[in-house]
């Protein structure tokens, strides 16, 4: 595997190699392991498609389109310190 050169700004290097130093790690493995971690857009997707066929088959819930998106506006008000409606 051959290595490649990513710019980014000096305190985002700086603060990517604190990071590293912290886990005992070089910047390389930090980045490798933040980019393993984070899902896709499309793993995102498949994930909730899992999920969901998951729920229904084992728990006998089917979850539609506005329960999903009521989900997500309870995920943007925690996110964003408001108080949340009871589902």
């Amino acid at each position: 595997m051959t290595d490649t050169t990513v710019k980014v700004d000096p305190a985002v290097r700086d603060r990517l190699m604190m990071l590293a130093r912290e886990r005992g790690m070089t910047m390389r493995d930090l980045i490798a392991e933040l980019a393993g971690a984070t899902p896709t857009q499309e793993e995102l997707r498949k994930r909730y498609e899992e999920t969901k066929a998951y729920c229904e088959t084992h728990f006998g819930v089917t979850l539609t389109d506005e329960d999903h998106d009521r989900v997500e506006k309870v995920w943007q008000d925690l996110e964003a310190g408001q108080e949340v409606e009871s589902l």
